[in-house]
């Protein structure tokens, strides 16, 4: 449990004040429980309401009020100190924090010395009326209001929080204790007063009733809020993943107000399909049956279309048994709709729609920052993957592709074999994209000698030349038929499906395409895709033939889409790894060390 002598020490340490405290506690009546881990706290207000409450009041304001504006807050201590016989703290709550004054004679010997026997990271409860110190501060000054103690303990930290000037800065660290990342990463500092943005992701509040009285500020509009900074030096945690409920809020809103019936569809699957993955694997014992986690829902929402559901959706959570990167994480979560009597022109419209209205809500704007990129979410732009190719290889090469290049494997291979020379060419900063085109090339023939599909290749050129250039919102549409085992056909082109996807910020957001509805069709591409995992390909799908006889019952003309909440969520808050936008992402095992350094803590008044 300990990583160090000094954590060990200092648990010990605290148990005694614990000790103490409790001793107090029953000399004003309370149990031991009741002084030590209280079951809880009558408060008049969280700290965030308190501030859009009474920030707006000044010093002159406050004293010239007929009576004194009597508040109770709870919160964690995030700094203290002691000068004789009074002291200063902030409590923090809600990710903002509040400054408390504590005088021996207003609140008496017994909770004076509780006052002094508090550490950071404890958490109380205080009583009293607001005022603004010389400095300008807001606080509430501590005080017995009627029957009520000015000072309630309510939980010890054991623990010594983090250096309290540098916070929680170990990344790695800081994923394995998100607890602490969350109440020690939030912005704030000792003299935050400014109302948080999360306070307009919160619903409208009532105006606060203290004494009677009306609170007299009026509410924030989210116009008034300051835009946080592009590259804040001071991470806010808290405020990602308050922003990543309301990213959920609002796709829940957009599709309730269309007719959309959000629903639940099985995590435990016996066949793995509906996503080109590796899934992973379980086993049922009272069945004795080997299960896969869940890698899509979308056979499943089809199903649903089949059986008269026109609109539905999902908010799923996804698990695939593959790499870990800055965009990818093996639990994932995705939404997941599909419109009856649609087609992929018709999503690519919602999904622009889709991405403004969540945009708005959420930050207020159209315009986010990413990987040090301005992106406007208002302003998209629509390409082919064959134009995306065109557009994004580079000049100054032996042949530049045409449309026809990507029509036979013939072409294609012709337009490989000019360019991969360029693998020949001096490794210098100038010759760099000459090079890696060539090295595109070069691989790309290699998989078309080793039987690989054409159309499987283009797709992997597309994603080695034109990816990394999709920062501003862009469609790409019309992918081969070989990637595509789920779409439906171009009609003027059979090696072509009705397919799209959305990239921001250089990948890939959301997928979506024209549904095949043709059953016949369906079982010849799951054959294919048979033929394609028998040489080798962990990724292809597997036979659903439960599937393909729900198609049989007839599949109105559909579209689907997939959007990754994690990746839209990194795009809104500006947070450049998955794992920042994951509450508990998952880490390999943390190895024991056989001696712990000693670790900075904030253990010194402040």
């Amino acid at each position: 449990m300990y990583e160090s002598e000094f954590e060990k020490n200092l648990y010990q340490q605290r148990r005694d004040k614990l000790q103490q405290i409790a001793a107090l506690g029953q000399l004003d009546g309370l149990t031991y429980a009741e002084a030590t881990y209280p079951n809880s706290y009558s408060a008049t207000h969280t700290i965030p309401e308190l501030r859009a409450a009474y920030d707006c009041l000044t010093a002159e304001q406050l004293e010239a009020a007929p009576t004194p504006i009597n508040v109770s807050i709870a919160g964690r201590i995030m700094a203290i100190r002691v000068q004789g016989k009074a002291g200063f703290a902030q409590l923090q709550q809600g990710g903002q924090r509040f400054q408390i004054y504590v005088r021996k004679d207003d609140v008496g010997e017994n909770a004076f010395a509780l006052y002094k026997l508090l550490d950071l990271g404890d958490h109380i409860g205080v009583r009293g009326h607001l005022f603004r110190t010389r400095t300008g501060e807001l606080t509430v000054h501590v005080e017995k209001v009627g029957d009520h103690p000015a000072i309630t303990f309510l939980a010890k930290a054991m623990l010594a929080l983090p250096d309290k000037y540098h916070g929680l800065e170990d990344t790695e660290l800081r994923y394995r204790q998100r607890y602490v990342d969350l109440f020690m990463n939030t912005g704030a500092t000792a003299k935050s007063s400014a109302p948080s943005a999360t306070a307009t992701l919160a619903p409208e509040q009532p105006p606060a009733i203290v004494d009677g009285a009306t609170a007299p500020c009026p509410p924030v509009e989210p116009s008034q809020v300051p835009p946080e900074p592009a590259d804040s030096e001071t991470p806010n945690v808290r405020e990602v993943f308050v922003k990543r409920a309301a990213v959920l809020r609002a796709i829940r809103s957009f599709f309730d107000r269309r007719g959309y019936l959000e629903v639940e569809t099985p995590m435990m699957h016996q066949v793995a399909g509906g996503a080109a993955a590796q899934p992973f694997t379980t086993h049922h014992n009272a069945l004795d049956l080997d299960l896969f986690l869940r890698i899509a829902p979308e056979l499943y929402l089809k199903r649903l279309v089949v059986g008269g559901l026109d609109r539905v959706y999902e908010i799923n959570r996804n698990f695939r048994n593959e790499g870990i990167s800055t965009r990818h994480n093996p639990e994932f979560t995705m939404l997941e709709f599909y419109q009856a009597y649609a087609n992929y022109h018709d999503l690519m419209k919602l999904s622009e729609e889709l991405i403004i209205f969540i945009a708005k809500q959420v930050n207020g704007t159209t315009i986010t920052h990413f990987n040090g990129n301005e992106i406007d979410l208002g302003k998209w732009t629509k390409l082919s993957m064959r134009e995306a190719i065109i557009k994004w290889w580079p000049k100054g090469v032996p042949r530049t592709p045409k449309l026809e290049d990507f029509a036979q494997g013939t072409n294609l291979i012709e337009l490989l074999s000019a360019n991969e020379t360029l693998t020949q060419l001096e490794e210098t900063p100038d010759n760099y994209e000459l090079r890696h085109i060539g090295g595109t090339c070069y691989f790309a023939l290699t998989h078309l000698k080793n039987g690989d599909p054409v159309g499987k290749v283009i797709a992997e050129i597309f994603e080695d030349v034109a990816e990394e250039h999709l920062i501003q919102p862009t469609i790409i549409y019309d992918f081969p038929l070989a990637v595509s085992p789920l779409s439906k056909k171009k009609p003027d082109e059979p090696d072509w499906v009705e397919r799209f996807e959305f990239y921001i910020g250089g990948f890939e957001v959301g997928n979506a395409f024209s549904e095949l509805n043709d059953p016949v069709d369906q079982l010849a591409r799951f054959e294919q895709q048979m033929t394609e995992k028998e040489r080798g390909d962990s990724e292809a799908h597997q036979m659903d033939e439960d599937y393909v006889r729900a198609l049989g019952y007839g599949l109105p003309p559909t579209a689907g889409e997939g959007i990754g909440i994690d990746r839209l969520t990194m795009l809104l808050t500006n947070s450049k790894s998955i794992r920042d936008v994951i509450l508990f992402p998952l880490l390999r095992p943390q190895a024991k060390q056989a001696a712990t350094a000693e670790a900075v803590h904030g253990e010194s008044a402040e």
